[in-house]
């Protein structure tokens, strides 16, 4: 009876052991989980210091540090026209502390032939930024609106000269998408490559080209200078700086919404709990009063879409930038 009742306390007592270990084991597992992100994190910006989605960049990583209760450090990986910094964050480890500011050029770098990677390569977590599109055109030129630019284009194949951006560029990208929709060949033009916006812009000034496509806060300063002024904004809804600017919609009847977008992303396989803090954080930052001041300031266009959202955006993205690109004879 004795050596019974021993076994019995020895038993109850390996039990009460073994119990107590599994305890400890999840609960270790829930205080490692909880506990990210346990060491400095990195932001890749695939563009240059200074520039505006490196100063994107560095406003939401000075806020989500503050959140994350770790450094968020900003490097930039410049070359290949963005290639290079696009796929060091698709190539980075999946653990969390690699993550990224992805830009449109993701859904145009393919299609290009500059790389085989897209959208798909990553864990999308919360698109912050898009600046849409607009036409210009100099302050005496004939044109009052698009419908008698694009009426002159069609009467006139490639004698109108149009500039922006690089060939193939997104501000180029986005004028084939309307022209397009309105049934006018994007080929039908004579499109001047640029460095940017700014040196395009100084060009219509001076009457080197007949119409520009870039962003509103680009043209904002020869605008006010009475210089040149814009026909229509490819947004939603108008600017709120300039708000005598219609619509796509309202000046060709039209649907089509395009700019330059930011969001960020982390590589594929990012573990669901660590994606969403990051998209907690991310809308926590994109919230704060800071940073609306920040992109009021700059000029910039706030827009915010979450994860699943984002993901569906950029899916969208890269079929209309797809067939744009092919309609310029410009896809791979």
């Amino acid at each position: 009876m004795l050596r019974q009742v021993i076994r019995d306390a020895k038993s109850l007592a390996r039990n009460v052991a073994l119990a107590s270990i599994a305890a400890l084991s999840l609960l270790g597992a829930g205080n490692a989980q909880a506990a990210f992100p346990e060491r400095p994190i990195t932001l890749i910006v695939p563009w240059a210091a200074g520039g505006g989605t490196d100063a994107v960049a560095r406003q939401i990583a000075n806020i989500m540090e503050r959140d994350l209760k770790q450094p968020v450090n900003v490097v930039n990986r410049t070359g290949g026209s963005g290639v290079v910094g696009h796929q060091a964050i698709a190539t980075a480890a999946p653990d969390g502390y690699t993550f990224g500011l992805i830009t449109l050029e993701i859904t145009l770098m393919h299609w290009a032939g500059l790389t085989d990677l897209t959208f798909e390569k990553f864990t999308p977590l919360g698109l912050v930024n898009q600046d849409f599109a607009a036409i210009h055109v100099k302050a005496d030129s004939p044109y009052k609106n698009v419908k008698e630019l694009f009426a002159h284009i069609k009467a006139n194949p490639n004698k109108v000269v149009a500039s922006g951006t690089g060939q193939g560029g997104s501000w180029h990208v986005a004028l084939a998408g309307l022209m397009q929709a309105d049934g006018v060949s994007p080929t039908s033009i004579r499109w001047v490559p640029s460095t940017g916006a700014a040196t395009a812009l100084t060009d219509l000034a001076a009457g080197g080209v007949d119409f520009v496509a870039c962003s509103m806060p680009e043209a904002e300063a020869l605008i006010k200078a009475g210089r040149i002024r814009s026909l229509a904004f490819f947004s939603p809804k108008r600017a709120p700086n300039f708000p005598d600017v219609p619509t796509t919609e309202e000046a060709t009847g039209h649907k089509f919404h395009k700019g330059v977008w930011r969001g960020f992303a982390a590589p594929k396989g990012l573990p669901p709990e660590i994606a969403k803090t990051y998209e907690a954080a991310i809308k926590k930052a994109w919230d704060s009063d800071e940073f609306k001041d920040f992109m009021t300031r700059r000029g910039f266009d706030m827009i915010y879409l979450d994860a699943a959202r984002y993901g569906e955006f950029m899916k969208a993205d890269d079929e209309d930038n797809g067939k744009a690109l092919k309609s310029l004879g410009l896809a791979k």
